[in-house]
């Protein structure tokens, strides 16, 4: 089996837990949106390793492209609490 990206393990996990019997819809909601958060964050991850795989071995380097990420990732998206 291929690896799946954050956003195609988001789809399979959000039809796995709706077709679970919920007595309140707004569980059902609250779930999927605690899911869809974590995704977010595994998404991150994945684009990070993407973008620093095979940049260097040296680790003060990595260090500085991981930053370098961060800071990206942070003006392009938001950051993590938005």
């Amino acid at each position: 089996m291929s690896k799946q990206t954050a956003v195609e393990q988001l789809i399979h996990e959000m039809k796995s837990l709706l077709e679970q019997p919920y007595v309140n819809p707004k569980n059902a909601l609250n779930d999927c949106i605690h899911l869809a958060y974590n995704k977010i964050q595994m998404e991150k991850e994945q684009m990070k390793e993407a973008a620093l795989d095979n940049v260097t071995t040296n680790e003060k380097l990595r260090k500085i492209f991981e930053i370098q990420f961060e800071d990206f990732y942070n003006e392009t998206y938001g950051g993590q609490d938005e």
